[in-house]
């Protein structure tokens, strides 16, 4: 008489079982809860979307990205980088930058390089509002000779700074920002990770909502793209991406939402919750152009903003507690454009071939 291996028949039973208990969980688990449970195939057998992910559509839509104004804004920083008693330096487009608060909290941002010798000012320190350069002593701030702020803007999440000739357009007063969560509590982050490439390149990267699910499984699941721009001709209003995703928090435990990507300007793609828990809660990704590295190579800066918001009792009481969330969010977007960053480098590497 034939046998089946020891055991053989308990382990498929036992895994039909598991199946079955885990389609009664999610066929009960309540609608109103914001983290649902959820099924899904193996990676693998995911419904490809490479047929729908059509290079020319990223294309057109950077095209219309670049063809908005930016004022010749660019973001700095996050905020919360610049410190009272500290200055910070930045390279933008090439220009070297330094910035700090003044005696009144305000934001102060001009060259880096002291006008006397040289000396790099983001080693200086702030004294009375001005910095005083270590080198010999000179003090550099508004109103001092020979050294004149630039533009720049602060707008609680973000640092700003104008630098018209970098960019080349009508100077504007204010950066163009998106809309933010108003009213009710806020959470916001920001992080900073730098890549060989240009903005377009990492712009390009988050007008790909397809690649959510493939590149990124550890961070969403059951991504679809609803509705996409299919032409170069559109309206603003119809000029946006709109994806219908699970924020994965553990195992087959996630958070369903509908998103809309969208750009605001040349460099800056911003991710709007529409629908689901968390409603007008945005990322703010900004690509800041730093200038050619020590290879002669392009460098960008990805200066990340996730500014979280909802009306829920549990998400006050979070935000009590929240500076100890925010490297938390800062640790979880630098994962995901860990792997981003190598698509944008590998895309410009490919766009320049030769060149």
């Amino acid at each position: 008489m034939n046998r089946a291996p020891a055991g053989s028949g308990g382990a498929s039973t036992g895994s039909v079982a598991a199946v079955d208990l885990r389609r009664q969980i999610i066929e009960r688990w309540p609608s109103r809860w914001p983290v649902q449970a959820f099924g899904e195939p193996a990676w693998a057998r995911q419904e490809p979307t490479y047929g729908d992910c059509a290079p020319g559509l990223i294309d057109a839509a950077l095209k219309r990205a670049d063809a908005r104004p930016a004022g010749n804004w660019f973001v700095l920083a996050g905020s919360r980088e610049i410190v009272a008693g500290k200055p910070f330096g930045r390279t933008v487009g090439g220009q070297e930058l330094v910035a700090w608060r003044d005696s009144g909290g305000a934001l102060v941002v001009g060259p880096g390089a002291c006008p006397h010798l040289g000396a790099p000012l983001a080693g200086a320190r702030v004294h009375c509002g001005e910095l005083v350069c270590r080198w010999h002593g000179l003090r550099v701030g508004p109103g001092q000779p020979g050294w004149s702020p630039v533009p720049s803007h602060d707008d609680g999440v973000l640092a700003w700074v104008r630098l018209d000739r970098l960019g080349g357009e009508a100077p504007a007063d204010r950066p163009v920002l998106g809309a933010r969560p108003h009213g009710g509590t806020v959470i916001d982050a920001v992080a900073t990770v730098v890549g060989v490439c240009e903005p377009e390149d990492v712009v390009a990267n988050r007008l790909d909502p397809w690649h959510g699910a493939w590149f990124h499984p550890y961070s969403f699941a059951r991504l679809r793209v609803l509705a996409a721009p299919r032409s170069l001709d559109v309206a603003d209003a119809d000029d946006r991406f709109v994806v219908e995703v699970t924020f994965r928090l553990a195992g087959r435990l996630g958070v369903p939402v509908i998103a809309e990507f969208a750009c605001p300007e040349p460099r800056t793609v911003l991710m709007t919750i529409v629908e689901g828990e968390g409603v007008g809660s945005v990322v703010e990704t900004h690509a800041t152009p730093l200038g050619p590295g020590a290879d002669g190579r392009p460098r960008t800066a990805v200066i990340e903003a996730t500014i979280a918001s909802s009306c829920r009792p549990g998400f006050a009481q979070a935000a009590k507690v929240a500076p100890l969330l925010r490297p938390l969010m800062r640790r979880a977007a630098v994962r995901l454009w860990k792997d981003d960053l190598a698509y944008a480098e590998r895309r410009y590497a490919m766009r320049t071939a030769g060149h």
